[in-house]
């Protein structure tokens, strides 16, 4: 097969691209333009603001398959430490909520049943 010059007219020969290596050629793959792990890890970070846990999973999986394929996957990684933030909060809040209820049991047996007032502050306790 010869290769067109500029001055030569490009001429298709057997129904072949006059560009040898163009995309549908045998033998050349077609481009890929979503890298491996690319959509899981765009899923992994719209979670990671959503559910914590959820997120993190998806974005370390979309991460190892990015890795697999000798790419980078900066979605992936930001899911990552977005889901790490998200789930030490997540775990500081329960457990305020947690202290909260505990202070407010303890004060409860400590005033015994009904509705007390004590510096400001009302407790309702069954």
């Amino acid at each position: 097969m010869s290769y067109p010059t500029p001055d030569q007219p490009q001429q298709p020969q057997g129904g072949q691209s006059a560009y040898p290596g163009a995309v549908g050629q045998p033998g050349y793959p077609a481009p890929t333009t979503n890298p491996p792990g690319r959509m899981l890890g765009i899923v992994g970070l719209v979670l990671a603001f959503l559910i914590s846990i959820a997120g993190l999973v998806v974005s370390i999986i979309a991460k190892v398959q990015s890795r697999r394929a000798g790419v980078k996957n900066g979605i992936a990684t930001a899911g990552i430490i977005v889901a790490i933030v998200r789930l030490v909060i997540d775990i500081a809040v329960i457990v305020a909520i947690v202290a909260g209820i505990v202070a407010v049991a303890s004060k409860c047996a400590e005033l015994g049943p009904g509705t007390h007032y004590v510096d400001g502050v009302t407790y309702t306790c069954s």
